[in-house]
């Protein structure tokens, strides 16, 4: 993009440095050059132009240095073999910005919901506003309507960057302020809240047997109205985009949601991999009979290379929750592809 204060160009020069090797070796002789291993801090200023310009709240995750601002697609209904399944179940997008490593620039990244019919409109819309398109997929099967997702990216100031998005969906469902109102009856997941409401539908918390599952998993999840979700990062590695930390908070994670009730319950998600592991994954979650749906890239320009696997899987929430774990079992484990022998 020609008005980024940090071009690609400028990224190539400089990857090798930002990047965690793969093979090591002496490195002490390049470490004045290298840039910082922590990304400076948005500030207040910051934070308070990105939710200007989006008309929305955001989070700010201070460990990661990532402001995210949720679009949850409220105005859709979604079934799932026929059978109704909450916006939360994996049908919310986001946008997340951060600083480069270095702190001269700044780091867009979006995973948007589209109907079939938006998917290129916005995509124009994207381009002519300066962003550019890393990815267009599906993260499900026997969904209606038929859901895709793409994803948007971008450099330059951190206003500057919210300001082109806004205004790549102000024509778009996906705008806050074009999404509709909550009323008093709308439930938590309706709204993208994540405040348990003070009545109404039972939440997560009462449909599942948390304590069990957070034991099978080995993480905390979070209740989002009548889903329970997993978020977990790759803190075995480090991942660079365009000189940016890529980080569980702007989309390097692996995630499980739990719909429906703990005897009968849908799971969905993704797993994040480095290309030796795709296929080890591939085989836990087919083990424990989860359904994959989707192998896709998410990011241009990432080293390592990363790569992600949708899954679906109905059953006792338990069992799901088993396979989940079975595959991230296999991450950070077993020899790089270029160590391989075939």
């Amino acid at each position: 993009m020609s008005d980024s204060t940090f071009s690609r160009r400028d990224w190539l020069k400089t990857t090798a440095l930002a990047t965690t090797p793969l093979v090591l070796g002496p490195l002490s002789t390049f470490a004045s050059d290298a840039p910082p291993s922590k990304t400076p801090p948005l500030s207040a200023a910051d934070i308070a132009a990105i939710e200007g310009a989006m008309g929305k709240k955001g989070a700010y995750t201070e460990a990661q240095a990532t402001h995210s601002t949720p679009l949850p697609r409220n105005d859709l209904k979604i079934t799932i073999k026929g059978e109704p399944v909450p916006i939360s179940f994996g049908f919310g997008g986001w946008v997340a910005i951060k600083h480069t490593l270095d702190g001269k620039s700044s780091m867009l990244m979006s995973d948007t919901v589209l109907l079939q019919e938006e998917v290129n409109p916005l995509m124009s819309a994207a381009l002519a506003n300066g962003l550019e398109i890393g990815a267009v997929h599906n993260h499900f099967f026997y969904e209606e309507p038929r859901i895709f997702y793409m994803h948007i990216h971008g450099m330059g100031s951190p206003a500057e960057l919210a300001r082109k998005f806004a205004a790549t969906l102000k024509d778009s469902k996906l705008l806050p302020a074009n999404q509709p109102q909550a009323s008093k009856g709308t439930s938590a997941a309706q709204s993208g809240n994540n405040a348990t409401p003070a009545a109404g539908p039972p939440t997560g918390k009462e449909l599942f047997d948390i304590p069990a599952l957070d034991q099978l998993v080995k993480y905390q999840g979070t209740v989002n109205g009548p889903t329970y979700k997993y978020t977990v990062g790759r803190a075995d590695l480090q991942s660079v985009m365009m000189g940016t930390e890529m980080t569980a908070a702007i989309g390097l994670n692996s995630w499980a949601a739990f719909a429906g009730k703990q005897a009968d319950a849908h799971i969905a998600g993704d797993i994040a991999m480095l290309e030796h592991e795709v296929n080890p994954v591939i085989k836990a979650l087919r083990a424990h009979n989860l359904e994959v749906v989707a192998v896709h890239n998410h990011m241009l320009f990432d080293q390592p290379r990363m790569i992600f696997l949708h899954y679906y899987g109905r059953g006792e929430a338990k069992q799901l929750a088993t396979g989940f774990r079975a595959a991230l079992d296999q991450l950070g484990k077993g020899k790089s592809s270029m160590n391989m022998k075939h």
